[in-house]
């Protein structure tokens, strides 16, 4: 009786051991993981670059909208502005 535990007991044990992944499965799954992290922080990196694009656009606008208004002050009240540059 002895004997058939020890089987059983080893025969479940072997049993549990190859229903786990394999070592090409791990290794799989790991590089698989690390191309799924590689892609989001491209996509993160990929958005703030459009968020620092789009705020270089706007500051560019602002820039020669201001300078269009200073322009126009400067022909509408040329007294005001003379001698400044």
């Amino acid at each position: 009786m002895k004997k058939l535990a020890t089987l059983l007991v080893i025969g479940v044990v072997a049993f549990m051991y190859s229903c786990g992944p394999s070592a090409k499965e791990i290794e799989e799954k790991r590089i698989a993981d690390s191309i799924r992290v590689a892609d989001s922080l491209a996509m993160v990196q990929a958005e703030q670059q459009r968020i620092a694009d789009s705020i270089a656009k706007v500051q560019q606008e602002k820039m020669i909208a201001d300078s269009i208004a200073h322009a126009d002050s400067v022909k509408k009240f040329p007294k005001l502005f003379k001698g400044k540059k």
